[in-house]
């Protein structure tokens, strides 16, 4: 029996034909992948299915519909029939658009923040033991009274997982479920899936190929520019992009004595203690994995460094020899950083063209600035090394979520900071764009940069680094 079809079905975004003559049948017992590079719109073919983009040409039919209107069911259409989890919570009951990344950590800056409970809540009918079993089973329970704006990112994708399932979707799309959990996480949620497949639940995940689940029946690839349907393949190995990147003649100043200092540094808010006396030390040019779990307390230990956690100031953090709260302000924190995050992808909601949005790295603003040639040519640069100058004129809210990535990574470089801070850069990148960054940090990263990087997956680090802070709980471990 057939829930959907698409037939010869083509969808054009600006000057770009995203879809084209696609035909894709899903039938009840089906649990299907969609895979392929950044770019190759699988987002879109998501959001196609949901009603938000025109055909060209072809069609969609909904049988599944038919058969639930039989029913005497009043249903809307597609928001009571399919459930589309994205990266990015951007919606009537949370939305990023007006906040600032700092907001974050100024628990005080509102009254009444949405809690994570309140947003389990909206607009479903599951009773309180429904939500506190879902709560469990994602491991978010003791976080339920948090405010939603303050979780971290794995906790933030865990929470929107959890409430997908709480509003009981016909069909459930997963855009990346996978990247930004742990291990344990990642496991975790693999096995609930199974469990929910194995309940009848429609499913459809959009992932990396490396990562379709061993119990997903098809897998849709999505090449460059068309679509292929096949049977599941075996994964593929990453590989390198087989370019060479050209190697930039600037030379960074030297960095001298100690880029960090932490001293038996506390953080706590709501009678929680997020971290617990950590104490670190870090030297011009060393590279680093900050590693842990969800939750580990790994994006607040970054927030001290960058400027944007107030608690800074209580407690011994010094920066390129100068310990907060001695009269510096946060722009001359920031003046030293280049920072990519999840968090600050979320924030990063400018309405600007991809390049302009890169190029707002060398003033560590949002809002777009002029440029001097010499900066216009940095990162026109960046862009070629990072195979993504064809989205240099495109507007960066039409791009997929890995273009984003590449471009706020380009962000993150283009004024060759001393401290270089990337948090899960390469969430949503398939294998051969990040094999090429992972080439590009080795080598031109300038020896005397420092980099801090973090990951759930060991695969990702560079070569060149060679020093590990691994945090659980809050502590060094």
């Amino acid at each position: 029996m057939t829930v959907f079809e698409l037939s010869n079905a083509s969808v054009v975004r600006g000057e770009h034909a995203v879809l084209r003559d696609l035909n894709w049948t899903f039938r009840e017992g089906d649990s299907w992948a969609i895979v392929g590079p950044i770019g190759s719109g699988k987002t879109t073919l998501a959001e196609t299915l949901l009603g938000r983009h025109r055909l060209e040409t072809g069609s969609l039919h909904w049988p599944l519909f038919d058969r639930l209107r039989t029913t005497g069911r009043k249903i809307d259409f597609p928001s009571q029939v399919v459930t589309h989890v994205t990266f990015r919570e951007d919606s009537r009951l949370f939305s990023y658009a007006g906040r600032y990344y700092q907001q974050r950590f100024e628990f005080a800056d509102s009254d009444t923040p949405l809690s994570l409970d309140q947003y389990l809540r909206i607009n479903n009918s599951a009773s309180d033991a429904e939500l506190a079993s879902m709560c469990e089973r994602f491991g978010i329970s003791e976080l339920r009274e948090q405010p939603f704006i303050t979780l971290s990112n794995g906790q933030t994708r865990r929470a929107r997982l959890a409430r997908a399932l709480l509003t009981k979707p016909e069909l459930l799309i997963l855009d990346d479920p996978f990247i930004g959990l742990d291990a344990v996480a990642r496991t975790d949620l693999t096995a609930l899936l199974y469990e929910l497949v194995n309940d009848g639940k429609r499913l459809v995940l959009i992932c990396r190929e490396e990562m379709v689940p061993k119990w997903i029946t098809h897998v849709l690839k999505r090449g460059e520019r068309n679509a292929e349907r096949g049977m599941k393949a075996e994964a593929g190995q990453m590989v390198g992009s087989g370019s060479s990147v050209p190697r930039s003649a600037f030379r960074v100043p030297r960095s001298e004595g100690e880029v960090l200092d932490l001293r038996d540094v506390t953080v706590t808010h709501a009678g929680h203690t997020i971290l617990d006396r950590v104490s670190w030390s870090v030297r011009g040019g060393e590279r680093w994995a900050v590693l842990g779990p969800n939750g580990s307390g790994k994006s607040t230990l970054l927030s001290l460094l960058c400027g944007d956690h107030p608690q800074a100031y209580s407690n011994h953090v010094e920066l390129f020899g100068r310990r907060r709260g001695s009269g510096e302000t946060i722009w001359d924190v920031k003046r030293n950083v280049g920072l990519l995050s999840p968090e600050f992808h979320l924030y990063f909601t400018e309405p600007l063209m991809a390049q302009r949005a890169a190029a707002t790295g060398f003033f560590d603003a949002l809002a777009d600035r002029a440029t001097s040639p010499e900066q216009n040519h940095r990162v026109k640069e960046l862009f070629a090394a990072f195979g993504i100058a064809h989205l240099a004129d495109r507007a960066f809210k039409s791009l997929s979520s890995g273009e984003q990535r590449l471009v706020l990574l380009v962000r993150a470089l283009v004024k060759r900071p001393p401290l270089v801070i990337l948090d899960e850069p390469f969430q949503s990148l398939d294998a051969k764009a990040i094999e090429r960054c992972r080439a590009w940090l080795d080598s031109e990263l300038g020896e005397d940069q420092t980099l801090l990087f973090v990951t759930h997956e060991l695969s990702e680090l560079p070569r060149t680094v060679t020093r590990t802070l691994r945090l659980d709980k809050g502590r060094i471990v």
